[in-house]
């Protein structure tokens, strides 16, 4: 509490140091439960900009919206694979870094990231991984890779996600292949492993928000998270421990992006620039538990979050990683043979 508490100081004091008012509003839209609210309050206060700020649960339910919605949204928080559609469909603008300066603290590794190679349209917010969640006391060897997700020996003791990217992008990464893969038989090997973890009655659920839950709950031994899912687990329970397989796994971003048709776009570039400040980073952080791309708030943060792989795995884990990219051209193949998966018996 401490730390949170120095954190708020810093950010309340930037505030006491900021810019004149601005005037009018800013429309957000993100994702549920992906920002510390005390922050918007902070950013209304210091700007006089009203933050309308709305939610949404899925990338796909996002896009339809800033599609058939023209003006009505400003700074949007795509993942990765996203904002490299979005930019492919010319929904978002060029952002102006004269702007935002805080945009200089973001890590070098996610300066010029694959899916806005030019670094051009967004600017990442948080960061984090796909692995292993897995509690000590219930196996008897060290887990190192997502082949023991597939062992008979866990019978009924793994939760995996129940999202066809993620699931199918890990059993692709298993055999050797690419979390990207276009390869039909490829993508159908992978759906198969699956459909087979499945028949053998390895698996015990899938899900999504609940896994992080029932994994403190002792519920199962191995469970496909994301980091910060697995954050919070073990900061409820210290028999849990978190890895990032050996094969390699998915590091995702999620970034901030102006719309093509924004009516606030100098808003939207003040409300970029003020989460991108390391004080205002730093508090997301203590309330997300995801990973920041900001090097201020790493500082700020302290030993605490250097120290944790989880949250600040090295540059060995993240290179052995990819982020997902636009797959729109193969989506109905992932999904039909999801489907295959979810319905086997």
């Amino acid at each position: 509490m401490k730390k949170v508490f120095v954190i708020m100081l810093a950010a309340l004091l930037a505030l006491s140091l900021g810019t004149g008012l601005a005037e009018g509003v800013v429309n957000v839209f993100n994702w549920e439960d992906y920002i510390n609210e005390d922050v918007i309050k902070m950013f209304e206060e210091e700007t006089g900009i009203k933050v309308n700020y709305m939610r949404f649960t899925l990338n796909e339910d996002m896009m339809v919206q800033v599609r058939t919605s023209p003006g009505s949204f400003d700074v949007v928080f795509p993942s990765d694979y996203a904002i490299e559609r979005m930019i492919a469909e010319d929904l978002v603008q060029p952002i102006d870094f004269d702007k935002v300066p805080n945009a200089a603290q973001i890590l070098d590794w996610l300066q010029t990231p694959d899916y806005d190679p030019e670094h051009k349209y967004s600017v990442p917010y948080m960061w984090g991984t796909v692995g292993i969640l897995y509690n000590t006391t219930k196996v008897e060897e060290p887990i190192t890779s997502w082949g023991q997700l597939f062992d008979e020996k866990y019978k009924d003791q793994v939760f995996m996600m129940d999202s066809p990217r993620d699931t199918l992008g890990i059993a692709l990464k298993y055999l050797g292949y690419s979390v990207n893969s276009k390869n039909p038989a490829e993508i159908q090997e992978a759906a198969n492993l699956l459909i087979e973890q499945k028949q053998k009655g390895i698996v015990k659920a899938y899900q999504v928000d609940e896994t992080k839950d029932k994994m403190v709950a002792g519920e199962a031994a191995l469970a496909l998270v994301w980091s910060g899912d697995a954050q919070y687990a073990i900061n409820l329970n210290p028999d849990l421990a978190y890895v990032v397989p050996e094969e390699g796994s998915n590091v995702w971003v999620d970034g901030m992006v102006i719309t093509k048709t924004a009516a606030n776009p100098d808003n939207a570039h003040a409300f970029i620039d003020f989460l991108s400040r390391p004080e205002i980073a730093a508090m997301n952080v203590e309330y997300i538990e995801y990973s920041t791309p900001n090097q201020g708030a790493i500082e700020l943060l302290g030993d605490d979050y250097i120290d944790n792989p989880n949250l600040n795995p090295g540059m060995d884990v993240i290179e052995n990683c990819e982020f997902f990219h636009d797959n729109h051209d193969v989506k109905v193949l992932y999904d039909t043979y999801w489907g295959m998966v979810k319905n086997a018996k």
